[in-house]
């Protein structure tokens, strides 16, 4: 007791320099206040002189109890900062978890056996690892490439701080710290542990055997008919919220989970096939990915599905007008070698069906009309062409027509908005002059006379 009081002064100052140290550390978690010596020596308690490392602790406040870095006392592992909620730390990356974990044994291997904090210092050790443990990269042998239900998944890490979200189990991909899986075909990303848990097949493959929309707007069958469940994934769903919210989807009209269904926005088909609407509507995650897919494809064929559309939509009927002449226009590049250097059907690479016909549209290119962006482009691409074909090339220029009716004005072109073309042989003429011939066209009757007199001496094309 004598020496105890020589190197640490009196009991009575020990006693409160401990008092003041265990009420600065106090658990914030721990309801029961801590009773300093001096109040159980007033009480009658007895007094218990402190452990060695209670000694340490108290006789020095400068120093701390146990050696520990910058990096760990910003993951909350430091002895001020050991009552935050268990499982709360700052670890950043995988590196730092790893610096805690060991930091963490030391403190263990420290602290008093069977102490309080020797015991919340387990717990913490065990988060520690478990987080380590959702963390840490796939290991090296781990495929780049997985074929799953006809998703062709490719391994992914990023460099910097991407925010994603798993299309199987809903929660973020965090891209410094998690490796993650993407389908090239639908984009379907998932984390590479959900990797095996996936039951949605790839919406490529529905796309590729069945590229149609559904033209009905919204053809609900009713929530019974699902039997209560979700059209995808099959869990219980009801309207009213349990056990899950049933979310319909505005393209199929079918009722979705909450993980099946984010509340995504689309245009929907049959609502611009049928009112020229582009609002967009909800749909599920399956719909939005199809449409997505199908966006591009020339699968409508206005003209049979709803041809009053053009009497009440001006911008497709000058649609209509340019992709007609651009069909004329080929002809003449196919077999014009400057055109064909030049690339210049590739001006329409993007909607290559524009150089096939004139009937398929697909949705983007309705949005496009809509929107004033495929009339303006298109017209471009049609000055183009024509300035190759009446301007700059002397081979396009010398396949053009005279008029055989009035044998009067410039070359004619069958693109020209004011010329006229026989459907039979394909010769140009005036547009009044064609509508005001009431004979034959000169140029049917000229190739009927050749093929007569063939037919009466064949010698005749041979001499010739």
């Amino acid at each position: 007791m004598l020496l105890f009081l020589s190197e640490g002064g009196t009991a009575m100052e020990y006693d409160e320099k401990l008092a003041r140290f265990r009420q600065g550390h106090l658990n914030p978690f721990d309801k029961a206040p801590l009773q300093s010596p001096t109040d159980q020596r007033m009480t009658g308690g007895e007094v218990e002189f402190p452990q060695k490392a209670d000694l340490r602790l108290g006789l020095s406040s400068e120093e701390p109890a146990f050696p520990c870095s910058e990096r760990t006392m910003d993951l909350g592992l430091a002895e001020d900062h050991f009552s935050r909620p268990v499982g709360f730390f700052l670890a950043s990356d995988v590196e730092q978890l790893r610096q805690a974990i060991e930091e963490c044994k030391r403190r263990i291997l420290d602290l008093p056996d069977n102490s309080e904090k020797q015991k919340d210092a387990v717990v913490r050790l065990i988060h520690l690892r478990l987080k380590l443990q959702e963390l840490k990269d796939p290991s090296e042998d781990e495929p780049n490439i997985r074929v799953i239900l006809e998703h062709r998944f490719y391994k992914e890490k990023s460099s910097r701080s991407v925010r994603q979200t798993c299309d199987k189990c809903s929660t973020i991909i965090w891209g410094l710290l998690q490796t993650w899986y993407t389908c090239t075909g639908c984009s379907y990303r998932c984390h590479s542990k959900c990797l095996n848990l996936i039951a949605k097949p790839c919406v490529r493959s529905k796309v590729s055997h069945q590229a149609e929309y559904e033209l009905s707007i919204c053809p609900e069958t009713g929530l019974d008919s699902q039997d209560y469940r979700c059209a995808e994934c099959r869990v219980p769903i009801s309207l009213r919220g349990v056990p899950s919210e049933a979310r319909q989807c505005d393209y199929t009209g079918l009722y979705y989970c909450t993980n099946c269904h984010w509340n995504d926005q689309a245009v929907i088909p049959a609502r611009v096939i049928h009112n020229w609407d582009f609002e967009t509507r909800k749909v599920s995650r399956c719909s939005m990915r199809y449409l997505a897919l199908m966006v591009s494809r020339p699968v409508l064929k206005l003209r049979e599905i709803n041809p009053l559309l053009f009497n009440y939509v001006e911008e497709l009927v000058e649609i209509r007008k340019l992709r007609q002449d651009i069909l004329l226009m080929k002809p003449y590049f196919i077999t014009c070698k400057e055109a064909m250097e030049a690339r210049l059907l590739l001006q329409l690479q993007d909607r290559q069906h524009f150089v096939e016909n004139d009937e398929m549209y697909s949705l983007q290119d309705l949005i496009d009309v809509n929107a004033g962006r495929l009339g303006c482009s298109l017209t471009e691409i049609h000055t183009l062409f024509a300035k190759h074909i009446k301007l700059d090339c002397e081979r396009c220029q010398a396949k053009g027509f005279v008029c055989e009716l009035c044998k009067e004005g410039d070359v004619l072109f069958p693109f020209d908005s004011h010329t006229s073309m026989c459907v039979d042989c394909s010769a140009v003429f005036h547009r009044d002059c064609y509508y005001d011939n009431s004979t034959t066209c000169p140029k049917c009757a000229r190739l009927s006379m050749r093929k007569q007199s063939l037919l009466r001496d064949p010698s005749t094309e041979l001499q010739a």
